[in-house]
């Protein structure tokens, strides 16, 4: 399975970013593998529109999960159509530290509607 975290910069040692559109890095990882891909985020000064937009980058990358602080509305739906489940890290900890939260049942999906 792939997950997207949000975080302020590249790598699984990066804080975590809790705006999910503006975010200035995904980052993907394979749960199986263990493997990381970090993606800078071109759409961090777009103008408008950009929740739906991201959740299409998060799609092209396979992701089925995304850990981040919040989501817009616009973004929620996009989310939900697209079959992707959001779940909330308001922590002050790296994109690992999300990550485990998960691995470990202990964060909140997101309500997306």
């Amino acid at each position: 399975m792939i997950v997207c975290i949000t975080a302020r910069a590249a790598g699984t040692d990066a804080p975590v970013e809790e705006r999910f559109g503006r975010a200035p890095c995904f980052v993907f990882v394979d749960t199986e593998t263990g493997a990381s891909e970090s993606v800078q985020n071109p759409l961090i000064d777009a103008a408008g529109g950009v929740g739906p937009r991201a959740v299409q980058m998060l799609s092209e990358h396979g992701a089925t999960v995304l850990i981040t602080g919040q989501v817009g509305g616009n973004a929620a739906k996009a989310l939900e159509a697209g079959g992707i489940r959001a779940y909330a890290y308001r922590g002050s900890g790296s994109v690992a530290d999300a990550l485990a939260g998960y691995a470990a049942g202990n964060l909140t999906p997101l309500s997306l509607s």
